[in-house]
């Protein structure tokens, strides 16, 4: 049996997490604001359930967490219910959520001051990519810390590499959004004319998808594109977040991004059409109304 750890947030990429971690051997402990969740996970995996982030953390080597936003992430960590006040020194806390840097730098000053490390680690490849293992990890923090930590998130991705200090994993996931948001702007509109065309879609797809035009958005979401079908994924209310993160920090640093602010305000008609909880690759219903 592998060392003691706690998973806090067990959503639909949190819960796979914390089970690969259990499967791997670790005694996890684990904390999720609705109790049924947690519940349910200890049904399926080894580990104890824990009233407070407080109390999953206590004897913990690592904390891991993946909550909703900045000001989830700050309630699960402090006060003294929090995570923090569960650490001992000398443990590593791990954000996989998806926030600003600029709490990511605030909640890491806090946690050195009680002589504990912290590393931002946002994830990217979805809830399939938590299911089977194969998630891609993008850490800010201390080389120490991560080297830490890294056996553990080993278990749940098939990449992951620190890219700079407390930070960096968010400014990193920024920029994945970015790319997402054109790549499925992009493939939206090509579909809409493939169909305006009178061209068999899937017979298109399945031809430029061995090309130039390839991507994860083609191989993964096409096909329900174009049958319509967006009740599955990463929700668009969860995507005008990570955005609305983004064109924040492009305030603060001066870039230009003219496309992720025109495909934000797509997704938010999206939202005015009843889609909040539809997939991103839903963008094409904008198109196909018009």
């Amino acid at each position: 049996m592998k060392e003691k750890v706690a998973f806090i947030g067990l959503g639909v990429m949190g819960f796979h997490m914390a089970g690969y971690l259990a499967k791997a051997g670790y005694q996890v402990s684990v904390y999720n604001r609705t109790l049924s969740k947690a519940e349910k996970w200890a049904e399926s995996y080894s580990g104890d359930i824990s009233k407070t982030p407080a109390q999953a953390s206590q004897g913990a080597k690592i904390v891991f967490a993946c909550v909703g936003n900045d000001n989830d992430l700050r309630e699960i960590c402090l006060g003294s219910e929090g995570a923090f006040a569960g650490m001992s020194e000398g443990s590593v806390f791990v954000d996989h959520t998806t926030t600003s840097a600029t709490v990511a730098k605030e909640l890491a000053k806090t946690a050195a001051e009680q002589g504990c490390g912290y590393l931002d680690a946002p994830v990217s490849g979805g809830q399939a990519g938590a299911e089977n293992g194969a998630l891609t990890v993008m850490l800010g923090g201390d080389i120490t810390h991560y080297e830490t930590v890294k056996p553990a998130i080993a278990c749940y991705a098939k990449m992951q590499k620190l890219l700079g200090p407390v930070g960096h994993g968010q400014l990193s996931k920024m920029v994945n959004q970015i790319c997402i948001a054109g790549v499925v702007q992009g493939l939206s509109e090509a579909l809409h004319f493939a169909q305006q065309s009178g061209l068999n879609g899937n017979d298109v797809v399945e031809v430029i998808s061995k090309g130039a035009a390839q991507s994860w958005q083609m191989d993964n979401r096409a096909s329900t594109m174009l049958n319509n079908e967006f009740d599955f994924g990463f929700a668009v209310d969860w995507m005008r977040k990570d955005l609305g993160i983004v064109l924040d920090e492009a305030r603060n640093n001066g870039a230009h991004l003219p496309l992720t602010a025109l495909v934000d305000q797509f997704y938010s008609q999206v939202q005015n059409t009843g889609g909040s909880r539809w997939d991103t690759s839903s963008l094409i219903t904008l198109l196909n109304k018009s």
